[in-house]
């Protein structure tokens, strides 16, 4: 079993930057791709940014393209989601996933974190 745990959410004004961190653990498996989805209140969860399992191929969603970034940290069993830009309908719970595979996926994810809560005020 795989466990996610997501850290780095919180409350910053329009305009600021987080930056988002998930630390896989327990019985991790090679090679695996990860992702970030969220959640805003009342909606459903949506996908934000895929990353494949060498780092070389990502995807975002239309919203986010060009002010996140996603990246990984193998040796540390990291993923990051850098947010620029940020913009009040950012506001949700952001989880991070991981599913098997070296390639770059928008679903199929079978390992899911928490949650972390970013708030963007106006």
């Amino acid at each position: 079993q795989v466990q996610l745990a997501e850290s780095g959410g919180g409350l910053v004004q329009a305009g600021g930057s987080l930056r988002l961190s998930c630390v896989a653990s327990g019985r991790t498996f090679s090679p695996y791709a990860m992702g970030w989805f969220r959640q805003a209140p009342g909606k459903e969860r949506e996908f934000v940014a895929a990353l494949s399992w060498s780092g070389g191929s990502t995807r975002y969603a239309d919203s986010v393209k060009g002010r996140f970034t996603i990246s990984r940290d193998n040796a540390k069993n990291t993923l990051y989601l850098r947010m620029n830009s940020l913009i009040p309908e950012d506001t949700a719970v952001y989880y991070c996933a991981a599913r098997g595979g070296p390639h770059v996926y928008t679903d199929g994810y079978d390992y899911w974190g928490q949650g972390t809560q970013v708030t963007v005020s106006s």
